[in-house]
């Protein structure tokens, strides 16, 4: 993938896959449930993130700096995706600086799939990702058929354009797919 960051020994290509589902898996179906609150910093293409495992109560920071695929670009290569960890003061800090928007969820994994089982003004929203290494990988993956529709190149699904949607939009494009949000 040529642009920004290409080629850097930082970055690396992001492919995923996305897919709305109508409903949270069942519980014993999942190996382990964390919850995600996202900062998207206004104005950047980056995210703060606070990760809490349910079960051990373990932390995890990070600063994430997502840089989009070219324009006309479909399919699971997303683009580039670079991770800073960082300690809870160093979150701390940021968060108390950097503007953003917030969402929250919870995301429990149920291989092979990360599934978003979203809160607040999202509420209902329930999308499922999976991640690949390869390109291959990614074309000749079939989703479960708990998955309603594949969403991966819907940019309204995107994390940075969910943390500014509002209820009636979610509602509308949720629609376009066939599904109601109740």
């Amino acid at each position: 993938m040529a642009g920004p960051g290409a080629g850097s020994r930082y970055a690396r290509v992001e492919r995923e896959r996305r897919f709305l589902l109508d409903r949270a898996p069942e519980p014993g179906a999942v190996t382990c449930a964390r919850l995600i609150t996202d900062r998207y910093v206004d104005g950047t293409r980056l995210r703060l993130r606070h990760v809490e495992r349910i079960d051990t109560g373990e932390c995890a920071h990070k600063l994430t700096q997502k840089i989009p695929a070219p324009p006309g670009t479909t399919g699971p290569e997303q683009g580039l995706i670079t991770n800073l960890y960082l300690s809870v003061d160093e979150y701390a800090l940021l968060l108390d600086t950097l503007p953003g928007r917030e969402l929250t969820k919870t995301r429990l994994s149920v291989p092979p799939l990360g599934v978003d089982v979203f809160d607040g003004r999202l509420l209902g929203l329930v999308l499922a990702e999976a991640e690949f290494e390869s390109a291959e990988d990614a074309e000749t993956f079939v989703p479960p058929t708990s998955c309603l529709a594949e969403v991966t190149d819907d940019p309204r699904f995107t994390g940075g354009s969910l943390a500014r949607a509002d209820r009636g939009q979610l509602r509308g494009w949720l629609a376009d797919y066939g599904l109601v949000l109740t």
